[in-house]
């Protein structure tokens, strides 16, 4: 048991409702397995499934618990500040490929 700290600015969904809820309603609660801290207040850039960037968000709690089928899982709540530009979206997305994802097309 111990925690894994997310400092990069990177925040990916792997849930589509998740992803959906906070594009639209402007908040979500994103479900992660293992202990992570989130530092609340930090600005992050979202990622779709596909690993597409698409929003600026504000991380607004990290919950870091055991639940009901004992699994360790943190849940990070946030806020939607605002979509990425296409444009924004793009470099974001090359960026986070280099330095997060691997290249594209990488074996």
């Amino acid at each position: 048991m111990g925690f894994q700290t997310e400092f990069n600015s990177a925040c990916k969904f792997k849930n589509e409702q998740e992803l959906y809820d906070l594009l639209e309603y402007g908040k979500t609660a994103m479900i992660k397995s293992g202990f992570r801290v989130y530092p609340a207040g930090q600005k992050a850039i979202a990622y779709t499934p596909d690993n597409q960037a698409i929003a600026i968000v504000k991380i607004t709690a990290s919950i870091a618990e055991i639940n009901f089928q004992g699994e360790e899982v943190t849940k990070v709540e946030m806020d939607l500040i605002r979509r990425l530009t296409e444009e924004e979206a793009k470099v974001q997305t090359a960026l986070a490929y280099e330095m997060f994802f691997g290249e594209h097309g990488e074996k």
